[in-house]
């Protein structure tokens, strides 16, 4: 049981990441491969009576799943006219970042993301199939029940730990599914049947050879497959695995990808990239101070460090979320600018990092800030999402020096992001932003695409700039990045005696634009906002979800995942034969909402990183084995008290916003935040654990658990129309149900430690 246990919850980890990084735009959606791998669990303990042995395939399973993982990324990346359609990206719902650069046009073939997503959750859900039925068989030939799911707790705290070690060593995935493999072997081996008895030892010893050494083959075909990836076999560059991304860097270039998708590149900003170096040359010429002290928050591999530095910083604090972005930026980039004594480099969550900092600065710049990818397999929020959102503009503003700047940059795709940023904005610093693109818009609307604009908002001090472009109409940008360092470009024209010149003469619009071909013009864009009304809060904290809605996209993952999921628990689940537990299954769907929220509240109060979310995992296993102890020692008979301890715990989550916890102290906002979230799932964890102790069936039972779990993520999609507050209520309704479908909660008395 313990064995099994570590092997499910570590090969689980192992999953999410390789397949979020390797199967094209699937980073997404890393929910999706969770909840393939807690269907197969499920299916696996309902079929722990059947005699066949569903582990002998998940081994080759998994060498199908990955092959065709590794071959599907790279048909993508060398043929281009292959495209991958995620929520109609032109006009989308929902923006997912990279996903627009490869367009659909007539002629090319395109493949919807439902597809794909289809086939791997199908995969992944039989891969774990087998494990699932061993543990299933574990927990009906345990008798002290309790015992045995003690045991299935300490066996996921270790895989938790250990994947979490790994990520802390930056290994690959060769180390994650060799281990996977060599137990799976191990399990594969001890589950062997006998053969028929009319056939000679000889030949059932043959077979059973051969069955071994083709099972040892597909394990190594895994581990090559993976381990080829992890080293980035048929890829240009160098493969790094952060906690967060397959990183592939290409020295040569520069070029720096996350999960196949191009994230960034290290330039000399003083050489090219005259954009990264806008918001000081704006401040510099209308006739502001240098920035002396400067935040930047998503610094990456150094543009945006080297950037301050080149325009009279003292001081610039450097907040990277991913380490291995920082390393390459230090060993790298070739002015160095980790390198310098003014920069302190901080491996932290932005948001995180606003929270705890005392300083005050002249400039706090959001860098890019596109993390291109989820912060857990539990909900639908991003790395970056809690930097977006009225509070965080607020954070933001404390930290400002009397007269400081914010800025922040990317491209955001769509008019209607840049209009909810400019509300927020607005709404937090009292006055509208400067806003300005490049290439120069002279408005925004809700409708435009913003795919190909850099749009630049600036807040707090910006009196001056938006005088300068009053009286002077335009400023101008030179493609070299050191013709802007001598001159003042504010004005109509841009700062070259040929353009004057034959302004002045009347001469030929052709002539007169050769003359101002290498200056870029840039003035404020008026932005529309008229419509945008929905702006992004720490509950609500969806900057690229339009409306309060489920994408189109969400609902058919939902129902394909539904369909898939009653598809696969009736070819393998002897279902006419299994009394299934509405308790149990309800049970399971409200413990993962409460997972989610917690989960979720953490990242909020402590930091998005890959750190706080492993630590909130094993702490709340830590506290299902806490609530085994208490059913141990008390041997609780009647669970009323329980159930109405969960819900009035479950209320006070609901009633109580999270904001209240951002304005306490530090140690009281720690123990106020953990006894808030830990309470609950202490109870659950005692409801779950006596009903459990006293199962006839626990391989049913545990089974059907699980596949609540599935119901509770597909649920999570609601936070998309609700926030995550009040996904408690849903918790809360299904705790009920549970209650209900077990017709009375009070045990006969000695079965809760049988």
């Amino acid at each position: 049981m313990f064995l099994i246990s570590f092997l499910i919850l570590f090969f689980e980890l192992a999953c999410i990441r390789w397949f979020g990084s390797m199967v094209i735009f699937l980073t997404f959606f890393t929910n999706l491969v969770l909840m393939a791998s807690f269907l197969g669990m499920t299916v696996g303990c309902l079929a722990a009576s059947r005699r066949a042995n569903f582990i002998e395939a998940s081994i080759p399973v998994t060498l199908l799943a990955s092959s065709l993982a590794w071959t599907a990324l790279h048909i993508y990346l060398a043929y281009t006219k292959v495209t991958i359609d995620v929520g109609g990206q032109e006009s989308p719902q929902q923006i997912y970042f990279g996903t627009e650069y490869r367009a659909i046009n007539p002629g090319q073939i395109v493949i919807p993301i439902e597809v794909i997503a289809g086939v791997f959750f199908v995969l992944v859900a039989l891969a774990f199939l087998g494990m699932g039925q061993i543990m299933g068989r574990a927990f009906e030939s345990i008798p002290n029940r309790l015992k045995a799911y003690t045991s299935n707790i300490t066996g996921s705290l270790l895989g938790i730990a250990l994947f979490s070690l790994a990520s802390y060593l930056r290994t690959s995935p060769f180390v994650w599914f060799l281990t996977s493999m060599l137990l799976c072997l191990y399990f594969v081996f001890q589950s062997w049947r006998p053969e028929p008895q009319r056939e000679t030892p000889r030949r059932r010893a043959k077979r059973a050879a051969w069955g071994r050494a083709l099972q040892a083959g597909a394990a190594i075909g895994v581990v090559s497959v993976t381990g080829l990836s992890g080293w980035g076999f048929g890829v240009k560059g160098r493969t790094l695995w952060s906690p967060y991304y397959k990183i592939v860097y290409q020295p040569e270039t520069g070029d720096i990808d996350t999960n196949n998708i191009a994230h960034q590149r290290m330039i000399s900003v003083t050489e090219e990239g005259s954009a990264y170096v806008l918001p000081y040359l704006l401040n510099r010429d209308a006739g502001g101070k240098p920035f002396s002290e400067v935040l930047i928050i998503g610094a990456g591999s150094g543009n945006d460090v080297q950037s301050a530095l080149s325009h009279g910083a003292s001081h610039v604090d450097a907040v990277e979320i991913d380490p291995v972005l920082y390393a390459i930026g230090k060993a790298g980039h070739p002015a160095r600018p980790y390198d310098d004594a003014r920069v302190a480099v901080y491996l932290d969550d932005g948001r995180s990092f606003l929270k705890r900092t005392e300083k005050k600065y002249d400039l706090v710049i959001y860098a890019l800030v596109d993390s291109l990818v989820l912060h857990s397999g539990y909900s639908s929020l991003r790395l970056e999402s809690f930097l977006f959102t009225r509070q965080a503009f607020q954070e933001v503003k404390a930290k400002l020096k009397p007269g400081g700047t914010f800025a922040m940059y990317n491209y955001y795709r769509q008019g209607w992001v840049v209009g909810r940023l400019e509300k927020m904005v607005e709404e937090v610093f009292g006055s509208a932003p400067v806003v300005v693109s490049l290439p120069y818009q002279e408005r925004i609307t809700p409708s435009d695409s913003q795919k190909n604009h850099i749009t630049f908002l600036m807040a707090g001090n910006t009196d001056a700039i938006a005088r300068a472009f009053q009286e002077r109409k335009y400023f101008w940008l030179n493609s070299v990045p050191d013709r802007n360092e001598t001159v003042n470009a504010f004005g109509p024209l841009p700062p070259t005696p040929r353009a004057a010149v034959e302004y002045r003469s009347g001469a030929s619009p052709v002539r007169l634009e050769k003359a101002m071909a290498e200056w870029k013009m840039i003035g404020p864009a008026r932005v529309d906002t008229q419509g945008v009304l929905l702006l992004p809060s720490d509950d609500w904290p969806f900057l690229y979800l339009k409306d309060r809605e489920i994408p189109a996209l969400n609902q058919r993952g939902m129902v394909l995942v539904a369909s898939l999921s009653v598809l696969i628990l009736f070819l393998f689940a002897p279902v006419q034969a299994i009394r299934f537990s509405w308790q149990f299954f309800f049970l399971g769907a409200g413990f993962m909402l409460l997972e989610t929220k917690s989960v979720v509240h953490m990242a909020l109060l402590f930091g998005a990183t890959w750190i706080v979310n492993s630590i909130v995992l094993f702490s709340i296993l830590l506290m299902i084995l806490l609530s085994n102890l208490w059913v141990r020692w008390s041997n609780p008979r009647n669970l009323w008290p329980y159930y109405a301890l969960l819900a009035g715990a479950l209320l006070v989550n609901t009633l109580v916003p999270m904001e209240r916890f951002l304005a306490l102290p530090g140690a009281w906002r720690v123990l106020a935040s953990c006894s808030l979230i830990f309470v609950p799932i202490f109870f659950a964890g005692v409801i779950f654990a006596s009903l459990f102790s006293a199962s006839s069936r626990p391989d049913v039972d545990f089974g059907a658990n699980i596949f609540g779990a599935v119901l509770g993520g597909l649920c999570e999609y609601l936070s998309l129309v609700i926030g995550f507050r009040y996904l408690l209520l849903i918790a809360m309704g299904f705790y009920l149900l549970s209650a209900a479908a077990g017709g009375k909660v009070a045990l006969p008395s000695g079965k809760g430690t049988t």
